[in-house]
Order: structure tokens, then C-alpha cells, then sequence
């Protein structure tokens, strides 16, 4: 049995979640889309695992499908690869009647919604995760884009999906690395909005897939309603991320997504509770959530090597950053620091 969350934003849509739900895809693709022309996308990851067999599905329920598949990982996150996507889709003779469906990971997500937002100035997409970074976040929302050679998302534009379909079942084959990957996004949710869910997650959330997903997805929604563009309390998502892309850029992008997130989290919270922001308890409960997801808590890199990062981060208006910050667990505030206290934070938090 699937649950269906509606989304309300500038184009509405659901996210469907439930064991088994891929097997219907084409059938609620259909619903959604009508018959028209599909670009599936993925990465050489996922495509020789799922990726023919969901393309010959959509095809035997009479789409015309194409697949576009690329190398895997943060590294192809660029204009090349992007470029690259949208010269395919205009070869095959895709039209504004047409869709793209993104079949992987975030940065799948993040590729085909972008070529999906600029290809004759908007066609429509679809998002089939198959990450659980991606089931809890990135594939909802509507933000897509490439990195630059000197920043995270430097390039992008906000393009909401037209379906958003979760199978948990394609979770079965997730490396460990990955796994703990979503479960740092699953932390992140449940510090800035629910202490309640922070305790649920002593248990193993691979035991509990489909209530996980569905109360991530939940958050997200809630704040995305309220602040699509992210110009105010959507900015809350960003817990841990400010620090956490900077550890990304120094690293070149070696470490992943979610580990870099996870220490960013447990850096600022040691931070706040050293400047008196927050509960002093708090670092050492998140850092046992973290441990016990194998999740890393320290930068590896200076507080130069870091601040000039955060320098160029998208986030940085007016010569400061916005961090997000906890008072407690289950809640956070928006805090303006000046570009200049950044070393600061940082050092606070542990960082030499």
C-alpha cells in the first residue's frame, strides 16, 4: 500500500511512497504525463542495476523512451555533462510536450531537472530516487543545477517535478556508504523540527523505510509551502550544509555529500553550545547519532582552508552568511554572521 504526500508550490504535484511502486510507474506516469516522449537519466551506477528494466517497462506501456547515462558521482555534476544531456534531448526530437525523468541519486536529480527546467524554456520531469539521500530530500523541492570549478550549486534554477515516485525496495542494493549518506539528511531533519523523530532514529532507519521517507518528506513539504524560493524559513534545511559544502570544495569533492553534511552538523552545534546558543547536551547526543550511522564529526581541513570556501558559497549576501544554528534538538534559528566571524565559529566548533 502506497502514500501519496501533495505537494503545493508553483506546479503541484504528489510523492508517492511504497514498497513495490516502481512496478506501476509507467501506470502513474501515464496519469500524470499522458503518452508522450521520455528521457530517462541516470548514471552508470544505477542504470545496469534497474535502469533497462524501468525503461523497458515505460516502453512495453507505450512511451517512446531514450536513455541518457553518465558517469557516476559529484565529479560529472557539470555544464559538460549538462551540456551534453541537452544536445542528446534536442537530437532526439524531444518537444515541450515531452518529459525528462531523472533515475538515480541527487545528483541524477539535480542534472536532469536543470537540462528539464532549460530545454525550450521548461519541459516537464519526473523524479524515481533511488538513493535515500535523494528519497528524503533532493528529489523534492524543485532546486536542480551543476556545480562550478569554484562552487556547490553555483549554477541552477528552481523547477519542481511533475511526480515524484519512492520505491524503498531500491534501497535493497544501496552501498553502506550511501545509506549513511540519507541517513545525515534524516539527522538534519530531525534537529530543526522534531525531537520526537530524533529519538526515533535510534532505531535503524533501514527497519522503518517507508515511515522515515514519508516524515522527511513531510518536513520538506512544510517548509517548501511556506518558502519556495528560499529566501526565508526554507533556509532551515540548510542546517550543517554551509560548512559541509565548503568541506566538499576542499576536499574536491572526494568526500560525499553526506558525510560532509554530518560533520558540518556536529561543527556548528559544538560551536553554538560553546557561544552559549545552544543546550550544552546537544553536541554529545548528535554526535552519538551520528557514530552510530558511521558518520564522520570532524573536518579534516583548516579554518582557511574552510572560510575561503564559505567565501564563495551562494549563500554569502551582504559580506555574511546565514548558518543555522541549534538552540535545541528539534529546533533551530536563522543567524546572520558577518563573512569576518567565520574563522571563529569554526574554530569554535573544533576546526583548527
Amino acid at each position: 500500500m502506497s502514500e501519496r504526500i501533495h505537494v503545493t508550490a508553483s506546479n503541484s504535484y504528489d510523492v508517492i511512497i511504497g514498497s513495490g511502486t516502481l512496478k506501476n510507474a509507467a501506470e502513474l506516469i501515464g496519469n500524470v504525463l499522458g503518452k508522450t516522449s521520455l528521457m530517462v537519466v541516470s548514471d552508470d551506477r544505477v542504470y545496469p542495476l534497474y535502469g533497462k528494466v524501468f525503461s523497458d517497462s515505460l516502453s512495453d506501456a507505450g512511451f517512446r523512451v531514450e536513455n541518457f547515462v553518465f558517469k557516476n558521482g559529484e565529479a560529472s555534476k557539470t555544464l559538460s555533462t549538462y551540456g551534453k544531456l541537452l544536445s542528446f534531448i534536442c537530437s532526439e526530437g524531444f518537444t515541450r510536450s515531452d518529459a525528462v525523468v531523472a533515475f538515480g541519486g541527487g545528483v541524477t536529480g539535480d542534472i536532469a531537472g536543470f537540462a528539464a527546467a532549460t530545454y525550450q524554456r521548461g519541459i516537464r520531469f519526473v523524479q524515481v530516487p533511488t538513493t535515500l539521500l535523494a528519497c528524503v530530500d533532493s528529489s523534492v523541492g524543485g532546486k536542480t543545477g551543476v556545480d562550478l570549478g569554484n562552487g556547490k550549486n553555483q549554477v541552477g534554477s528552481f523547477h519542481q517535478p511533475s511526480l515524484v515516485i519512492c520505491d524503498p525496495d531500491l534501497l535493497k542494493t544501496l552501498p553502506r556508504r550511501e545509506y549513511a549518506c540519507g541517513c545525515a539528511e534524516i539527522i538534519k531533519y530531525a534537529m530543526i523540527g522534531s525531537e520526537s523523530f530524533f529519538g526515533m532514529l535510534d532505531t535503524p532507519v533501514s527497519a522503518n523505510y517507508e515511515s522515515v521517507i514519508s516524515t522527511c518528506v513531510k518536513m520538506k513539504r512544510d517548509y517548501d509551502e511556506k518558502d519556495e524560493r528560499d529566501h526565508g524559513l526554507r533556509m532551515m534545511l540548510n542546517f550543517g550544509h554551509t560548512f559541509g559544502h565548503a568541506v566538499e570544495a576542499c576536499s574536491g569533492y572526494s568526500v560525499p555529500h553526506g558525510f560532509a553534511v554530518a560533520m558540518g552538523m556536529s561543527t556548528i552545534t559544538k560551536a553554538a553550545a560553546a557561544m552559549g546558543v545552544c543546550s550544552p547536551d546537544v553536541p554529545d547526543k548528535l554526535d552519538a547519532l551520528l557514530e552510530k550511522y558511521s558518520l564522520p564529526t570532524e573536518i579534516p581541513f583548516s579554518a582557511a582552508e574552510m572560510q575561503k570556501e564559505i567565501s564563495v558559497d551562494k549563500k554569502n549576501v551582504g559580506g555574511s552568511v546565514r548558518l543555522i544554528v541549534p538552540e535545541k534538538i528539534g529546533k533551530c534559528v536563522i543567524l546572520p554572521v558577518p563573512l569576518c566571524d567565520i574563522p571563529e565559529w569554526l574554530k569554535k566548533g573544533g576546526v583548527k
